[in-house]
C-alpha cells in the first residue's frame, strides 16, 4: 500500500492517477478527512495501515501565484516548513519509507554556469534575505528534513505538460499579457511523477534529486516553440523590458529563475527527457481546458 498526502492538488492528482492506473493499493488522504499535520494522528494511521511507502505532495503555493503567500504567511509556513517535519517524525517513528515533493525555487541564477546540484545550499531563501516568502518556506522545509532516514526529496521546477490549466507553465505563457524573459530549468509534470515513483520501485538510494528535464530554456525560446506548434496562433507575445519593470508592474515579491543540474537523477536511472523535446511533445498533444 502507498499512502498519498495532498492527492487533490496539482501534483498530487497526477501522482494519484498514475498509481491508480498501475493498479496499486492506494490510500489518498485529504486534510478534510484526517488531520495528517498532527504527527501523532499520522503515526497512528501508519501503524494501522502499515504502508510500503508514503508520498507527501501536500504544501502551500498560494493562488493565483506565490504573491498570495506574502499575505497568507501562516498557512504557507505551516504547509511548506512545519508539515514536512511532522511527517518525518511520524514516518521515522513507524519505520515508513517516504518521499517529499520539494521545489527548485530555492535557487536563483545558474550555479556558476553548471546548474545547481543537490548538494548546493539554497541561495534564494530566508538565510540569504532575497527571496519570496514561498521560496523561503520551501528552503526551510528541506532544512527540517536534513538527515532524515529512508526519505526522498524530489525537487520540482516550473511544472508543465499537455493539459491546459492554471498551474501549467505553458498555459501561463498563453494567458499572460506580458512575459519576463528569463532562463530556467523546467519539470514535465508526468515525467516528474514517473521519476518519483521510479525511485522506490528501483530502490534508488535515498536522498535529494533534482527532477527537472535535461537542460534549460529561456522564455523567448518557449514562445518560439509555442509559435512553431500552432497552438493559439492568434496570440501576440509581449515582454517586459527588464526584471525591474516586471517587479514594478506585475509582481509583489521576487521570483526564482534558475538552472538546475539533473545528472544525479539520470545517473540513478531515472527517466527525464531534454527540456525542449518535452515542451514540443506537450504542445503536439495539447488539450485545451474545457470551460464549465
Amino acid at each position: 500500500m502507498i499512502v498519498l498526502l495532498g492527492g487533490s492538488g496539482y501534483v498530487g492528482a497526477v501522482i494519484r492517477c498514475l498509481l491508480e492506473s498501475q493498479g496499486r493499493e492506494l490510500l489518498s488522504l485529504s486534510r478534510s478527512e484526517v488531520d495528517y499535520s498532527d504527527p501523532l494522528v499520522l503515526e497512528g494511521l501508519l501503524r494501522q495501515h502499515k504502508p510500503d511507502f508514503l508520498i507527501n505532495a501536500a504544501g502551500y503555493t498560494g493562488k493565483p501565484n506565490v504573491d498570495a503567500c506574502e499575505v497568507q504567511k501562516a498557512e504557507c509556513l505551516a504547509g511548506n516548513a512545519v508539515l514536512p517535519g511532522s511527517i518525518r517524525r511520524a514516518c521515522e517513528a513507524t519505520g515508513t519509507r517516504w518521499g517529499h515533493v520539494s521545489s527548485g525555487c530555492i535557487y536563483t541564477g545558474s550555479g556558476s554556469g553548471r546548474g545547481f546540484r543537490e548538494e548546493d545550499p539554497p541561495n534564494f531563501s530566508f538565510r540569504t534575505d532575497n527571496c519570496s516568502f514561498y521560496s523561503g518556506t520551501k528552503a526551510l522545509g528541506e532544512e527540517v528534513l536534513e538527515g532524515a532516514r529512508e526519505c526522498y526529496i524530489w525537487r520540482l521546477r516550473i511544472p508543465f505538460n499537455h493539459q491546459d490549466g492554471a498551474r501549467n507553465y505553458l498555459s501561463k505563457m498563453l494567458r499572460y499579457g506580458r512575459l519576463l524573459d528569463a532562463e530556467n530549468s523546467l519539470s514535465h509534470l508526468d515525467e516528474f511523477v514517473n521519476a518519483a515513483v521510479e525511485c522506490f520501485d528501483k530502490a534508488v538510494p535515498f536522498g535529494t534529486y533534482n527532477l527537472t528535464n535535461t537542460g534549460s530554456v529561456t522564455t523567448r525560446e518557449v514562445v518560439g516553440l509555442i509559435k512553431d506548434s500552432g497552438v493559439m496562433p492568434e496570440k501576440q507575445f509581449d515582454f517586459f523590458q527588464s526584471e525591474a519593470e516586471f517587479m514594478e508592474i506585475a509582481a509583489s515579491t521576487p521570483r526564482s529563475n534558475c538552472v538546475m543540474d539533473n545528472s544525479k537523477a539520470l545517473a540513478a536511472g531515472l527517466t527525464l527527457s531534454p527540456v525542449r523535446e518535452a515542451i514540443q511533445r506537450s504542445l503536439e498533444q495539447w488539450q485545451p481546458e474545457v470551460a464549465n
